[in-house]
C-alpha cells in the first residue's frame, strides 16, 4: 500500500487516538500528552515529504522522544508534589475496557506501578507490552542498540510483574457493586459499607496541596469506611454525583449542585464482587480536561 498524505493534517489526526495513547501512558498525564501532540505536530507538519518512507513509524518516534522528554522534567516535579500524586484521569468509551489489555494498560494501577520504573525503562515496557513493537523498533526511537533495549525490557517487565495487581475489567456487576456502594456510603452506616470494601482496600486522594485532600494512602476496610462517611457527611455532603468512566473504570464525578463545577473524580476499582481501591483526583489541575472525551488505540494504521 502506498503511502499518501505524509505531513498532512489527514494523516497526523487519523493517528491521534494512537499517539494520545503512547504519549499518556509514558507520562500519566492528558494535559502533557496534548502538548507532546502539539509539538509533535508542528514537526511532522514542516518535514519534506519525501524523507519519510512510513508515516506511522515516524511519528510514534517522534512522540515518543518528546515524550521522554518531557518526562524526564515532570517526574522532578512530582517528587516535590504536596501529598498524594495520582495520574490525571482521562474520560474514555465504555467501549475502551473491551480491549482488556489496553484497558489495564490506563488503569490507575498500571500507571502508579509505571510511576516507579525509570523513564527509559517505562518506554520500552510500555512500546513493547502494550503496543507489540519489537526491541530493533524500540532501539530506534529511543536511540540505544537492540541488546540494550532487550535487558531494559527483561528488567522493566521483572519489576512491573512484581507489583501489578490482577485488573478486572468494568462490568455490569462491578457497576452495581458501585451502585450498592454510593447508597450505603450516603445511609451512615460502617459495617455495610466495610461488607462492600476487600480487607486490604485503599483509598488515594490527589489535592496536590491546592485543595483539602487526605495526605497519604488510607487502607483497610474499617479505616476507609470511617474515612468516606466522615467525608460523605462533611466534605462532599449535598453533591450530586455522575456516573461516567475514566481510564476504563467506572468512576462517580462529585458536582456541586449549585453551580455544577466539577469537585472531584473517584475512580473505583473492583475484583467483580468487592471495591479494592479508591482513587479520588480533587487537584483543580487534573480536572481541567474531565470532560473530554479521549479515543484511545493500540493499532491505528492510517487510511
Amino acid at each position: 500500500m502506498s503511502e499518501h498524505g505524509v505531513g498532512e493534517p489527514e494523516t497526523f489526526d487519523t493517528l491521534r487516538p494512537l499517539l494520545f495513547t503512547i504519549a499518556y501512558e509514558l507520562l500519566g498525564s492528558a494535559a502533557d500528552a496534548e502538548d507532546v501532540l502539539q509539538d509533535s505536530y508542528l514537526r511532522w507538519r514542516d518535514i519534506d515529504p519525501a524523507a519519510v518512507e512510513h508515516p506511522r513509524a515516524y511519528l510514534i518516534k517522534i512522540v515518543t522522544r518528546q515524550a521522554l522528554n518531557r518526562l524526564r522534567t515532570v517526574r522532578r516535579r512530582r517528587e516535590d508534589y504536596i501529598g498524594s500524586w495520582l495520574p490525571e484521569p482521562i474520560r474514555t468509551e465504555n467501549d475502551a475496557s473491551h480491549d482488556v489489555l489496553l484497558a489495564e494498560s490506563v488503569s490507575m494501577a498500571m500507571l502508579l506501578v509505571l510511576e516507579t520504573l525509570t523513564p527509559t525503562e517505562r518506554a520500552v515496557f510500555v512500546l513493547s507490552e502494550v503496543f507489540g513493537h519489537t526491541h530493533a523498533e524500540i532501539a530506534d526511537m529511543i536511540g540505544k542498540s537492540a541488546p540494550a533495549v532487550r535487558q531494559i525490557a527483561h528488567r522493566a517487565r521483572t519489576h512491573i510483574q512484581s507489583r501489578r495487581k490482577r485488573f478486572t475489567p468494568d462490568t455490569d456487576t462491578s457497576r452495581a457493586v458501585i451502585a450498592r456502594f454510593l447508597h450505603t456510603a450516603q445511609t451512615g452506616e460502617v459495617q455495610p459499607l466495610m461488607d462492600l470494601l476487600a480487607p486490604d482496600v485503599v483509598q488515594i486522594s490527589d489535592g496536590g496541596g491546592v485543595v483539602t485532600a487526605a495526605r497519604h494512602p488510607i487502607t483497610g476496610a474499617e479505616q476507609v469506611a470511617k474515612f468516606l462517611l466522615a467525608l460523605s457527611r462533611n466534605a462532599m455532603s449535598g453533591m450530586h454525583y455522575e456516573p461516567a468512566t475514566f481510564n476504563a473504570l467506572p468512576a462517580l464525578m462529585a458536582r456541586s449542585p449549585e453551580t455544577g463545577a466539577l469537585d472531584s473524580i473517584l475512580l473505583i476499582e473492583t475484583d467483580g464482587t468487592r471495591i479494592t481501591a479508591l482513587y479520588a483526583i480533587r487537584n483543580p489541575e487534573k480536572l481541567q480536561l474531565a470532560d473530554k472525551t479521549h479515543l484511545l488505540d493500540r493499532a491505528a494504521q492510517p487510511t
